[in-house]
């Protein structure tokens, strides 16, 4: 006996309805991705400190770090960093390397690439090299996070230790965005605490 055409249809719409609904779920973006993705970020903060101190290569460490956790390559990344002032944002990858390395640093590896490489790469003479520092420890205090589906967004402090033990506290706002099993950064915005006079 063949089910009614209406009744194949209530069951085609229900299973469509059903996975449509797993691949929704599979697609979300979770609260332990967003903390690795944190986790990751402050660890690579510090590597690229330490291997600039071991005398390796890092500006390709930075690099690494950028295209691993930033989603330059497919979207849109909105970066404003700490310590920024004349030209306080960061829209390309080119200006996510001046900010953790230097100006000087990032153009001497830039001076390695092809002029058409180059071409969508700004750098900026107002960066000292963030990331350089060295740092010894980064740690994450999430005020909350906000989930969207495949986007999330988290606001919080996160504190910068240094190699002598003194501790910088920098309020932050980070946006995340799943790409199949990645998750990136599209959205960072960092600024010290206020102190009035």
């Amino acid at each position: 006996m063949r089910p009614s055409s209406a009744l194949a249809k209530v069951l085609m719409i229900a299973a469509a309805m059903v996975a449509s609904t797993v691949a929704v779920a599979d697609f979300n973006i979770s609260e332990a991705e967003v903390l690795d993705t944190q986790k990751r970020w402050g660890d690579g903060i510090v590597r690229i400190g330490k291997v600039k101190n071991d005398g390796g290569n890092y500006v390709r460490e930075a690099l690494e770090h950028i295209e691993d956790l930033y989603d330059y390559e497919v979207g849109e990344v909105l970066f404003k960093p700490t310590l920024t002032s004349t030209d306080p944002h960061r829209p390309t990858i080119g200006g996510a390397l001046s900010y953790f390395v230097g100006y000087d640093s990032a153009v001497r590896f830039l001076g390695t690439l092809s002029d058409e490489e180059r071409a969508e790469l700004r750098v900026y003479r107002e960066d000292s090299g963030f990331a350089t520092k060295p740092w010894a420890r980064v740690r994450f205090d999430n005020e909350g996070i906000v989930f969207n589906g495949h986007t999330a967004i988290a606001m919080g402090d996160y504190y910068f230790t240094d190699l002598e033990g003194s501790e910088i506290r920098v309020h932050y706002t980070l946006g995340f965005v799943k790409r199949g099993d990645d998750v990136r950064i599209y959205v960072q915005e960092s600024n010290l605490p206020f102190r009035p006079e």
